[in-house]
């Protein structure tokens, strides 16, 4: 029996969708040859689905707590923030301006037919106005195809289900003409994994419209049979693509970016001059940004020029060769930051950084997930925090049973990391190179300045809200009332016991001549005595400290 396009069938519908990409997310990754064949893109749609999924379950949790039944504009509202915070991937952003563009049209009607035959509409043009540079024959075509199929579905006054239906055999149609349009994928022989996964997604909404689960694969070949296996075969002609470019960028940027408009129109055009496959989704000053660069750390520099960049994933493509499965190397470093500087410094150190806000820490399967991107067999983590030490620890723990090697450094900030980063030699061995960097992180003492939020007692005394407060190896050693002059006399505290470099690392907030004063205090009462200033970007505290 026919549903109602409401609030308890988008819910529906993401169930279906996760479970539907569940069971494609590997056959898709296998034929996933663009824009970069890495291998992920199945992996990606269900990430970005499970998120939107977790915020739709939190709607619901939200009205029942409060003794309401949740709309369709609470529902579709949900689920496409859910995929832009979680989006993951060229596909998964994408798809996350689809459910946007969906959102756009539904939040303010009934779920009438009419109404969905338009939200298609509007979803289609939204994923042409996220890309920079659309290309035919990808997921974008296959939502066009779908919005055209809907519209021709008008015919006998249909109900929403007919429609959905509809929307998803011009899917399909579409999918299987891909090859055809796209040379990289005709050469594969294989349609396009992104379209792939929408049409999935737009199964699940006709199934969960219609009250009857299909559970059809997708084709992924527009000219064999289904694959029996789940790790499909391709065509002969998919492995001199899996090689990719080797000219291509190396890194994948993703970032959440809080911004306003203008800024953003503004990284648009800086992004597309750093790299290729821009995609910027959102709206309302939260965006989720996707590029594929060189320089990392230029195009997280961008973001923190254009607002407040968090969530900071970068991936590297693994060299020259971007094949299907990414090829492991011998050894990474997954590190976690408490900035967008920081992020794009620990990048191009050849780290793989997970950027985190104030007040959000990562969870032990987001550590998890970072340890398996970095495609290695070796893997050391820097937690960087010492209130992260039993989530990196579990995350290592789990990492191991899967086979990698996880070394976990006890970096209790974020300047230990960089110290231990700094004598970080992927030459030497495993053994030899966790030991040196746990050495120049116990080695360097670390001191922050935060202002305080209410009155309260500490180990230097009691300080009121507003006062500036000195840590030194995470306890309140000086309590003041101007940061720079707390700083310095941080400085001269941690000093006064040796050291020979000193490392600033600067939070946004951050006065604009505090490191040149610090600076001049370190040269002018410390002989011999080195400083370094990093932009660290964090929002958390001003200043963190790092005495080595």
């Amino acid at each position: 029996m026919p549903n109602p396009l409401d609030a308890a069938a988008v819910r529906s519908w993401c169930g279906l969708a996760l479970e539907a990409l569940g069971r494609e997310r590997e056959r898709i990754d296998a034929i996933n040859v663009y824009p970069v064949a890495d291998g992920d893109t199945g992996t990606n749609l269900y990430l970005t689905l499970e998120s939107a999924a977790r915020a739709v379950e939190a709607a619901f949790d939200g009205h029942t707590s409060a003794g309401t039944a949740p709309r369709l504009a609470d529902a579709i509202g949900a689920m496409a923030h859910g995929a832009l915070i979680g989006a993951r991937g060229n596909s998964g952003t994408i798809v996350a301006q689809l459910l946007r563009g969906m959102t756009e049209v539904l939040a303010a009607t009934d779920g009438s037919a009419d109404a969905l035959r338009q939200a298609l509409r509007r979803a289609a043009a939204a994923t042409y106005e996220a890309v920079a540079h659309p290309v035919e024959g990808t997921v974008l075509t296959v939502a066009t195809a779908a919005a055209d199929a809907a519209e021709r579905a008008a015919t006998g006054a249909p109900g929403a289900a007919e429609v959905a239906r509809a929307a998803h055999e011009g899917a399909r149609t579409a999918l299987q003409a891909t090859p055809g349009q796209l040379a990289v994928l005709g050469r594969a022989g294989v349609v396009d994994a992104g379209g792939c996964g929408l049409v999935a997604l737009l199964g699940a909404l006709a199934d969960a419209l219609s009250g009857e689960v299909s559970a059809t694969p997708v084709a992924v070949r527009a000219d064999a049979p289904l694959p029996e296996a789940a790790g499909c075969e391709v065509a002969d002609g998919a492995a001199a693509d899996r090689r990719g470019d080797p000219d291509g960028p190396a890194f994948e940027v993703i970032y959440l970016l809080e911004a306003a408009d203008a800024a953003v129109a503004r990284l648009r055009t800086r992004l597309d001059g750093l790299g290729d496959s821009l995609v910027v989704v959102g709206g309302d000053g939260l965006w989720n940004v996707h590029v594929h660069v060189d320089d990392a750390g230029a195009a997280v520099e961008a973001g923190i020029e254009a607002g407040r960049p968090y969530r900071v994933r970068i991936t590297h493509f693994g060299g020259v060769t971007r094949a299907r499965e990414p090829a492991m190397t011998a050894r990474a470093v997954v590190a976690v930051v408490p900035g967008a500087g920081l992020a794009g410094l620990c990048a191009e150190a050849g780290a793989l950084p997970v950027a985190v806000r104030p007040g959000e820490p990562p969870a032990s399967g987001e550590l998890v997930q970072a340890i398996r991107q970095a495609h290695a067999r070796e893997v050391m983590l820097l937690p960087n925090d010492a209130d992260l030490r039993h989530t990196a620890a579990a995350a290592a723990e789990q990492a191991r049973t899967e086979g990698v090697r996880v070394a976990l450094i006890p970096t209790r900030s974020a300047v230990q990391g960089i110290a231990a980063l700094a004598v970080h030699e992927p030459d030497r061995s495993f053994d030899e190179d966790v030991v040196a960097m746990t050495a120049a992180a116990g080695a360097t003492r670390y001191a922050e300045l935060a202002v305080a939020e209410r009155q309260s007692w500490t180990m230097a005394g009691v300080c009121q809200a507003g006062d500036v407060l000195g840590l030194i190896d995470g306890d309140v050693a000086v309590i003041g009332a101007d940061l720079t002059r707390t700083a310095m006399t941080v400085l001269d505290r941690m000093l006064s016991a040796g050291g020979e470099m000193v490392t600033l690392v600067l939070g946004a907030e951050a006065p604009d001549a505090l490191a040149e004063r610090l600076e001049r205090h370190v040269r002018e009462c410390h002989l011999a005595v080195d400083t370094v200033v990093y932009e660290g970007g964090q929002h958390a505290v001003p200043l963190l400290i790092g005495v080595e």
